[in-house]
């Protein structure tokens, strides 16, 4: 019994030696993931818009970009950032930026689809509407149908956010120093794996928090809805 009390607390003696590298790479995690919440929720707007315009150059662009960006996977995209921009346009990003950029045109591009998609799911009968009560096209989009598109798209893109926060674990592929390169290098140093393990129950609370959050939101657009009908 005194040989195992003894190892739990050279376990704990040892965690505690680990957590402040860990702790400083989820912070480097969660600035990657706001960083990129931040500024792809919003440009995935003016794709999804672009993707169903009438105008074909405008509709092309938009429609080759979210292709390119949905069907070429995230690490090749951060190796090309990161090796191709400085070889080719000589121009050289540090690896936090490479990875904000990646990951920002990334998740755009998947954001893009969802608010395509929830953007045709409204009736078409609410644009014969707007137009029939003198309500321009931009003041319908604007006003009327993307506010009805919020409330759809909240579950899936809820789900790219929880997808993003374990993506955030490629970006150790070109030396961004965030939680799995930490626990990678503790393990490879003291060649045991409880980094792994600390670091798994790390991402474990952040999605557990990011699903409480997502699912608190859906049940406050659903309140709102409701008191509108």
């Amino acid at each position: 019994m005194q040989e195992f009390f003894t190892q739990a607390a050279d376990t704990l003696s040892y965690v505690g030696l680990l957590m402040p590298s860990l702790l400083q790479g989820a912070l480097v995690t969660v600035r990657l993931f706001v960083w990129t919440l931040l500024l792809s929720i919003p440009l995935g707007l003016p794709f999804a818009l672009g993707s169903n315009s009438r105008f074909f150059p405008v509709r092309w662009l938009c429609k080759g970009y979210i292709w390119i960006f949905r069907g070429t996977p995230l690490m090749l995209q951060l190796f090309f950032f990161y090796f191709f921009l400085p070889i080719t346009l000589n121009i050289t990003l540090d690896e936090f930026t490479t990875a904000v950029v990646t990951f920002v045109l990334n998740y755009a591009a998947y954001f893009a689809e969802i608010y395509r998609a929830g953007i045709e799911s409204i009736d078409k009968g609410q644009y014969e509407a707007a137009k029939s009560l003198g309500i321009g096209p931009q003041r319908t989009m604007f006003g009327i149908i993307i506010p009805q598109t919020i409330k759809r798209v909240l579950p899936p893109v809820s789900n790219e956010a929880i997808t993003l926060i374990k993506d955030t674990a490629l970006v150790s592929v070109i030396s961004v120093a965030e939680l799995m390169k930490a626990a990678k290098g503790a393990v490879n140093r003291d060649v045991n794996v409880t980094a792994y393990a600390i670091a798994a129950i790390i991402y474990l609370v952040f999605t557990f928090l990011l699903t409480m959050l997502s699912r608190y939101l859906e049940k406050r657009f659903s309140r709102h809805e409701q008191k509108g009908v």
